[in-house]
Order: C-alpha cells, then structure tokens, then sequence
C-alpha cells in the first residue's frame, strides 16, 4: 500500500508555499502523482449586485483572485518542473462552491492535504468549518499541515491516538504508508478518572498488526491525563515533548456537532495542531 495519488488544498495564504513544499516531498518519497486544486473563498455575487455602488467591487475582488490564483499556480507548476514530480494542475472553476471542488477532487486521491485556518491570514478561509468538512467528506486520509513552523521531515517519528474506536482504526490504516517506513511508532492510550484507556490487548493486537505490515519499531505509551485536559490537548503535549513529526488519529468519534459545541479531540487538533496530523473519518 502506498499514496499513488496526492491532492494539495492551494490557495492564496501565507501558508501556501510551505504547504506545496511539503506534497512534493511526499510526493518523492511515495512515487506520488500530484493533484494542485486551487479553492478559495468567493462571495456570491448577489450579496454584492443587491447593494447599489458595489457591484465594482465585486468585479475587483474577482479579478483580483484570478491573479493570486495565477500566481500559486504558475508556482506550482514551476515547482513540479523543478522538483521532477509528475502533476496536475485542476482547471479552476470559478462558478463551482470551492468547497465542493476540492471535495469531489479529494475522493480521487490517497491523501488529501490542507492547511490550517489561521485567524490572523484571511486568505486561509475557505468556508465555516472547512477542514471538518473536509475531514467528513474526503472519503480517505487527509493531511493537516499546521499554520505555523516548517517541517523537514514527516513521518519519521509516528504518534497514533488510540482509542480502539472504528474512526482511530481507519486513521491507522489510512496511514500505513506513514508508518511502515517511521523510525520510530508509539501507540499513545491515554485515560482519566471517568474514562480509562483502550485495553493493554487492544494496544498489543494493534501494535502486532503493524508489525506484520512492516513497521519495524513499535512501543505502547499509556498516560494518565487531567480531567480538564482534553485528549487532543492530552496528545498534542506528547506529541511535542516526544519529538514526533506526525500524529495518527480518527477524526469525530463523537457527534459532530456535540464536538463543535462542547470541544473535542478533532476539534481542538484542527485548531491548536503545532505538527502535521493525518486524520480520517
């Protein structure tokens, strides 16, 4: 198993760039085809044409994004070129739902990879909850790549959140392409008072099962966390303290919009993410 087939969110953020950078090491390192899909914020026209004097700004705000989309493209392009990585460039459709697009251009991938919003660059949004949505809807693993620092290596050290819950078995499997080549693998169960932690069996079948696919180094770290803590807050401090550069974890074991109200692991990944992180759902 591997990722033959790569998809990168572009758009016209800070972030852009190191996001690209990122898919094309990927890319090397799988034997990867390249998907570019430019998805960006669009006002609806109508909000615009029902006020009068704006309508010119809303031919301003269009083609100012048919420049920043020229310009992240003719960079990846440029990019592929010098790097000898086989891509594609999506054709944008502006009178499609940017969320849309890239959607039905995810469930043709192995590996969707997006960023993170980020409250201080406006060009990071998209759409209310885009990475959830993403995340939901993908139909396969997406990579978060977070809004800040740089990353040499990916997948060189593996931390797995598990819970034993169907949504972290997808993820484990969703990322055995990760985790076969890792140096090194921890299993990371953690628990509080009111909820304990998957079973040490659970652990120990998941553990042997990676082994069989290959992964060469495998450990199970159980830790207790504060009931105030969340469990994404709980393995994001691991993660740091760890030296990994990439966790494993499945994406909204509990209701949607019981995690968008009350706070979640998922949720507070997407949010807080400090080190790329492959969810699926």
């Amino acid at each position: 198993m591997s990722y033959k087939t790569l998809m990168v969110h572009l758009d016209s953020s800070k972030r852009a760039n190191t996001r690209v950078s990122l898919a094309l090491k990927l890319a090397r390192s799988f034997g990867s085809h390249l998907y570019g899909v430019f998805a960006a914020f669009e006002p609806h026209p109508r909000e615009f044409y029902v006020m009068a004097g704006t309508a010119d700004y809303y031919d301003a705000h269009r083609k100012l994004r048919a420049e920043q989309r020229g310009a992240i493209e003719r960079l990846f392009r440029a990019e592929l070129a010098r790097a000898q990585i086989v891509g594609t460039l999506v054709d944008a459709d502006t009178d499609t739902d940017p969320v849309a697009l890239l959607m039905r251009h995810s469930r043709s991938a192995d590996l969707t990879i997006i960023g993170q919003a980020d409250p201080d660059d406006p060009e990071t949004f998209v759409a209310d909850h885009f990475a959830e949505t993403v995340v939901l809807g993908a139909g396969g693993p997406v990579l978060l790549v977070p809004n800040t620092g740089h990353f040499e290596t990916v997948g060189t050290r593996v931390l797995i959140g598990w819970n034993g819950s169907r949504e972290a078995a997808r993820a484990v499997h969703d990322a055995i392409p990760f985790i076969v080549s890792a140096a090194h693998v921890t299993i990371a169960a953690s628990s509080t008072t009111f909820a304990p932690a998957p079973s040490q069996t659970s652990c120990s079948e998941l553990a042997a099962m990676l082994a069989r696919h290959g992964a060469t180094s495998v450990d199970i770290a159980r830790f207790d966390r504060r009931a105030a803590e969340t469990t994404g807050d709980a393995l994001l401090n691991y993660a740091i303290d760890g030296g990994f550069d990439l966790l494993v974890m499945g994406a909204y074991g509990h209701a949607r919009l019981q995690e968008l109200v009350l706070g979640g692991a998922t949720r507070s990944i997407l949010l807080t993410a400090t080190l790329p992180v492959l969810m699926s759902h």
